[in-house]
């Protein structure tokens, strides 16, 4: 069920509100964890079964670990939560490698095992995430293990951050599955959150999806570096609304219900280093990988050599959570070279002016993506090449197709959000000396404004426009 859908927005969402809001204070996590079930249930009908037991196993194991039985309840956690993400996500791609190796050696693959039709249970890259970093936190004692089931089940199973992130530990929300309240303030929030990201996500990522596909199905020979460059700059801009919008409307959504979520981005294309993005982009899943892999394999405490080896290991690990091809793990080691190139030339003490860096960081995002959307690395190969190759013709056609003054307002409007304009200008207006009236007027223009996107947004949906999610995949 989309966040963007209409049985979402002006069916499941106002009955989740309206029964959340009547059911008596004790019995509110009963209500969160029913609805929550049966968001799930909608799209994965008996896979629903999946996450319950991933509940009840990481349950079980924090309560090992509180008493006593730490490795056991340890290792029960993670060898589950893995156990099932290598059959649900890698087994078919582990199969197809083993099959074309044999088939390399001349060797009989009638023997290997050949899988089909292993369906891949939406947000299962999360949720495991999410549960494994509990069992973690109890076995290092930065939390303790909960005793109450429905609480913790409905932490692991809360539909606005469930099928996407952001990747919520339970340390940050514990306090409130307990004990929560939801102003009037909070929850005003949590629908100008829920807009804005609406607003990220139907004006602006849909619409370079539409350029992107349309570059990226192009066939080489009708491309052009031009076409190309707009292609892969138009899908740069998709993937960064899509995505932090999705977090815009788990955060609201959130709020709603009286929870404060993690910020899951923060203008990572204003980045002057690789590094730098890495803590600006999908936070909660950096510093998941941060936290409770590249520090427990040593992080940087033994030698340089020893940090370029874990920062391999963390990154190809981070290209392959996100899909079971080779593009995802050439993506993530592509990321993880540039970031022992930096690490190289800070201890050569190699500086290099803000512009250029800029210019350096957004080029290699840039070419990463072309490996991330790409179906093959065959594909992305050629792609890359199409990039440089200012010899071929533009075809104009196309791009007078495709570059509708939708698409080209969308570009337009990206280009500018993706920098912190909008929250520099915010953050000048709420220092100034503003009298109450001139409070109201702005408040007004303010609500004005969120009306008028989500009625935007509401044309999209009700006229049924290309409406993509590519973090469905994951």
């Amino acid at each position: 069920m989309l966040f963007s859908s209409p049985i979402f927005l002006f069916l499941f969402l106002p009955v989740v509100l309206l029964t959340y809001f009547l059911t008596p204070k004790k019995l509110k996590n009963y209500t969160l964890l029913l609805f929550s079930l049966v968001f799930y249930t909608w799209g994965e009908k008996e896979l629903v079964l999946l996450i319950l037991l991933s509940a009840i196993v990481d349950y079980t194991s924090g309560i090992l670990i509180s008493y006593g039985k730490r490795r056991l309840g340890l290792i029960f956690s993670i060898g589950f939560n893995i156990s099932i993400l290598l059959y649900f996500k890698y087994a078919n791609f582990i199969s197809e490698n083993l099959i074309q190796v044999l088939e390399y050696l001349n060797l009989s693959s009638e023997s290997a095992l050949e899988l089909s039709n292993i369906a891949l249970p939406i947000g299962i890259s999360f949720y495991t995430f999410q549960t494994m970093s509990y069992t973690i936190d109890v076995y290092r004692g930065h939390v303790k293990a909960s005793k109450n089931f429905i609480d913790f089940a409905t932490y692991v199973t809360l539909f606005p951050q469930l099928i996407a992130g952001p990747i919520v530990r339970y340390a940050n929300i514990e306090k409130e599955l307990k004990d929560r309240k939801v102003t009037v303030t909070l929850f005003y929030e949590g629908v100008q959150r829920f807009i804005i990201g609406l607003s990220k996500k139907m004006i602006i990522a849909n619409n370079c999806a539409l350029l992107a596909d349309g570059v990226f199905n192009l066939p080489a020979s009708e491309s052009s570096a031009v076409i190309a460059w707009l292609g892969i700059m138009a899908y740069s801009f998709q993937i960064y609304f899509d995505f932090s919008g999705y977090s815009d409307m788990a955060i609201g959504l959130g709020k709603m219900f009286g929870f404060n979520f993690p910020e899951n981005f923060n203008y990572p294309y204003i980045s002057k280093s690789m590094r730098e993005f890495w803590r600006r982009w999908h936070i909660t899943l950096s510093t998941w990988f941060r936290d409770y892999l590249y520090i427990s394999i040593g992080g940087n405490r033994k030698g340089k050599w020893r940090t370029y080896i874990n920062l391999i290991i963390v990154f190809f690990i981070t290209g392959l959570w996100h899909g079971a091809s080779w593009t995802f793990v050439f993506w993530g080691l592509f990321h993880g070279a540039f970031l022992i190139l930096e690490r190289v030339l800070e201890l050569k003490g190699l500086k290099i002016s803000s512009l250029i860096s800029h210019i350096y960081v957004i080029l290699i995002i840039n070419i990463s993506w072309v490996f991330f959307r790409s179906d093959t690395m065959i594909d992305a190969f050629n792609y890359i090449t199409t990039m440089f190759n200012f010899t071929l013709t533009t075809n104009f056609d196309f791009l007078s197709f495709y570059l509708t003054y939708e698409v080209v307002f969308a570009l337009i409007v990206a280009a500018i959000l993706s920098t912190p304009i909008y929250k520099n200008i915010a953050t000048y207006i709420q220092n100034l000396n503003i009298t109450s009236i001139n409070y109201k007027v702005l408040s007004s223009i303010k609500l004005i404004g969120l009306f008028i996107l989500f009625f935007i947004c509401f044309i999209y949906i009700a006229t049924d426009s290309y409406n993509p999610f590519i973090y469905f995949r994951f």
